[in-house]
């Protein structure tokens, strides 16, 4: 009877031992320090839309950042690195489901380490997609994310049901946007830095640069999740554009160059705070 738990038991430690590996580890601290540049990237291409170029002609999102990269001396080196890295940190952010998800087998501890697992598991997707798209452009290939995404509504809203799927998937983007913002305001993002190792001095800098970089970016995803469920109700997909569109129509609205140059200033941070958490990262989200 206990064999096959035996098994599973078995087959989860030899996986921890390759997520807990020293080398892993150090590639997965390239991959946070590749995520903070990205953010600081996009901040900048937010702040070019607010003020030197027209909306809608960049990118300000992941994949205009990677173009970005791509576009410098070496960049094809960088997006590889890059690429690698944050492939890396998928797989070390996917070994906190491995490390906690005994959890489930705990009548009093299931619900939350469900809930633990869950964020543990779209944390690692996000990055295994930005490593994947990374790489995509190492290899000189070409991809517009905000054209992508506008397709793949559209043909969502041609299929039966298809307009309430996009809401729900677009409440679901809303519901990590506001997530976000409340983890930027509550300051519970500081969980992800072990405050250990880092120097008392720099405790509250990293953590108000964090939360101004997790609000605007709460605010971002919020208005992505809010866009797309607009595109859902109007069966007009020219609003479903992702991160890109938000930060477009933020441009739009009266006094907008100020309020993207603030949300711009905020991906900033937050890539300062990335690389802050590169350097003294915690594996310890329960904690």
């Amino acid at each position: 009877m206990n064999v096959v738990p035996q098994r599973v038991h078995d087959a989860v430690a030899r996986a921890r031992e390759v997520t807990d590996h020293p080398v892993l580890t150090h590639l997965a601290r390239v991959g946070l320090v590749a995520y903070g540049v990205l953010h600081v990237l996009i901040g900048w291409l937010a702040f070019r839309i607010a003020w030197f170029v027209q909306p809608s002609t960049e990118d300000a999102d992941q994949t205009g950042a990677l173009q970005t990269v791509g576009s410098s001396p070496g960049g094809r080196v960088l997006l590889w690195v890059i690429g690698l890295g944050m492939l890396a940190l998928a797989l070390w952010q996917g070994g906190e489901v491995l490390r906690w998800w005994t959890g489930l087998l705990r009548p009093d501890h299931r619900l939350r380490t469900a809930v633990l697992c869950a964020k543990c598991g779209a944390k690692a997707v996000v990055y295994a997609v930005l490593g994947v798209t990374a790489l995509f452009f190492a290899v000189g290939a070409e991809y517009d994310a905000a054209a992508r995404f506008r397709d793949l509504t559209d043909e969502a809203l041609e299929i039966p049901g298809g307009s309430a799927l996009v809401v729900a998937v677009g409440l679901g983007v809303a519901a990590v946007g506001v997530y976000v913002l409340v983890r930027g305001v509550t300051g519970g993002f500081m969980k992800d830095v072990d405050l250990d190792a880092a120097p008392d001095r720099w405790e509250p800098l990293i953590e108000r640069v964090g939360s101004v970089g997790y609000v605007a970016k709460g605010i971002a995803f919020s208005l992505s999740g809010g866009l797309l469920v607009y595109a859902a109700a109007t069966q007009d997909v020219s609003t479903a554009t992702g991160l890109d569109g938000a930060m477009n129509v933020i441009a739009d609205v009266p006094t907008g160059q100020w309020l993207l140059t603030a949300v711009a200033a905020g991906f900033a941070l937050f890539g300062v705070y990335a690389l802050a958490r590169a350097r003294y990262p915690d594996r310890d989200p329960a904690t």
